[in-house]
């Protein structure tokens, strides 16, 4: 396997990494036209529709829609069926995840101006959130708890979970994670038409005000279409890691944070950047030592000759610089003082400080959310947090005083737009004596 080297200093580096970032969300248009199917038979046939296309896709034989769903005490049945040592992890990270993210809640507030007018904001959860979980062997628990304990934080009265079963095969992980995570009920219907149900709602699966959680491109079609009808946290790419180190971390370290991503599928993307070329080749070494040591060595060697790369910088000031181009979704900070290259940092999903820091820890329990912004989009994303779950609604309480001297503003500007009756609405309240 060989894995792709580039050095700033050359001449055509800026074309050589706009090949290596080049990755577009595409959905082909047999896809589009087989999702648009499916949600129009959802939309028109509810209950119906589900079942025939969870005995289609997922190779099941149920007569009705009460044989798909799992309520509260089937999900705490599969919390107490899991070995003893993964119901404690789940409920450790849980209860991490729960911690910070509490630090994000936020309250309604108010202020009264000199003229008495109060003016602020009213906070509100939303009433109902859908979740997609993927079924079969893309099953992810640690999403479950990534996606549900923000709502339940924000104060969501109703989490639905979606699941496809295939063949019945229930994952009792991703139920005793949706027991931790304060769940109401799965669903276990997959694909298009579970975003479609929780989209337009049927007789069982109610509809909801936003879809989180990731799936096939079946899934990531289906939300786009539906998007505007309710919210949805957004569209994913590819995993990313992207290491910043100053070439004294352990390199087979390094290596296996880059396997981390990489091992997700063949599109992941994992870039290493130092300033110290002997390190680099250390670390490609490593890699090649290592890799055939891994259980899914197949996918990660893919991914690395497409997409991977180990790239020489100047400085690592320079390596900072061209992080920020590729607004990686996850960046180690691999070096001595971690605190020092921080303020330079303007783009990345999750900033992973210091050498023992693996990304592998955010992924699972360190507390802060793993779903993150993908393909650069760290330059203008975030990652899910409480704050996806609330609704923030302005406050306006006008005094007579504060009616009055507002009033003239607005009827000046009201009139500058020629929209009389916004103007007369204010001046109605102005009062020549205040």
């Amino acid at each position: 396997m060989q894995i792709r080297r580039l050095q700033s200093s050359s001449p055509d580096f800026n074309s050589q990494l706009d090949s290596l970032l080049a990755w577009e969300a595409s959905s082909h248009e047999a896809v589009e036209q087989t999702v648009k199917q499916i949600l129009d038979e959802v939309r028109r046939r509810g209950d119906s529709a589900l079942v025939e296309y969870t005995n289609r896709f997922d190779q099941r034989q149920v007569a009705e829609m009460s044989e798909l769903v799992l309520q509260r005490d089937q999900l705490e049945a599969a919390l107490g069926r899991v070995p003893a040592a993964q119901r404690e992890a789940l409920e450790q990270a849980a209860q991490r995840i729960r911690d910070y993210h509490q630090h994000q809640r936020q309250e309604s507030w108010r202020y009264t101006g000199e003229d008495g007018t109060v003016l602020g904001q009213k906070v509100t959860p939303m009433d109902r959130v859908g979740m997609y979980v993927p079924g079969g062997k893309a099953s992810y628990p640690s999403s479950v708890l990534m996606n549900a304990i923000p709502a339940h934080v924000a104060g969501v009265p109703e989490i639905v979970v979606v699941s496809p079963t295939p063949r019945g095969e229930v994952n009792d992980l991703v139920l005793a994670a949706a027991a931790v995570a304060g769940v109401d009920r799965v669903l276990t219907i997959g694909g298009a038409q579970a975003v479609a149900a929780l989209a337009y709602g049927t007789k069982t699966v109610p509809k909801v005000d936003k879809i989180v959680g990731p799936g096939n491109i079946y899934v990531a079609t289906a939300k786009r279409a539906v998007f505007g009808l309710v919210a949805i946290d957004m569209i994913a790419g590819p995993s990313e890691i992207l290491v910043i180190c100053d070439g004294k971390t352990d390199p087979d370290w390094v290596a296996m944070d880059l396997f981390s991503q990489a091992e997700h599928d063949e599109d992941a993307q994992a870039i290493l950047i130092s300033h110290d070329r002997a390190f680099l080749d250390a670390v490609e070494a490593s890699i090649a030592r290592l890799l055939p040591t891994l259980q899914r060595n197949a996918i990660a060697a893919v991914s690395l000759a497409k997409r991977g790369a180990l790239i020489e910088v100047a400085s690592l000031a320079e390596a900072v610089e061209l992080s920020n181009r590729i607004a990686p979704e996850h960046l180690e900070l691999s070096v001595e003082d971690p605190d020092a290259l921080l303020p330079q940092v303007k783009h990345a999903g999750a900033i992973f400080m210091g050498r023992h820091t693996s990304e592998a820890l955010g992924d699972y329990c360190a507390g802060p959310n793993h779903v993150l912004p993908t393909s650069g989009t760290a330059r203008f994303s975030s990652p899910l947090g409480v704050y996806d779950f609330q609704k923030r609604s302005s406050l306006i309480h006008c005094s007579p005083a504060g009616a009055s001297r507002l009033g003239r503003v607005a009827s000046v500007l009201a009139r500058g737009e020629s929209l009389e009756a916004h103007a007369r609405s204010a001046e109605y309240r102005i009062q020549d004596d205040l």
